[in-house]
């Protein structure tokens, strides 16, 4: 009988606390190296693309730069509506 893989024994994606400037909010997230390699070479991923590697985030969020020293690190960034711009 094949066993399946669980969560308990497949490595997660990690997400990164938010952090901010004036504009955007930020977040890096951490892909295991199973789902790494999955990552197109050299360019920047649609947000259809970054779900359906399993990427689980809200709306507005667009993966915005390369790490190249490290690729499996994905760095997101979304605009801060204008409330949050006021503060």
């Amino acid at each position: 009988r094949e066993r399946r893989p669980t969560t308990a024994t497949m490595p997660q994606i990690q997400y990164s606390e938010k952090y901010y400037d004036d504009i955007y909010e930020y977040r890096h997230v951490v892909l295991p190296p199973d789902i790494a390699k999955l990552l197109p070479k050299g360019r920047l991923l649609s947000e259809s693309e970054w779900r359906g590697l399993g990427v689980q985030q809200s709306r507005g969020w667009v993966h915005y730069a390369i790490h190249r020293p490290e690729p499996h690190i994905m760095l997101y960034r979304r605009k801060k509506t204008e409330e949050e711009v006021a503060r």
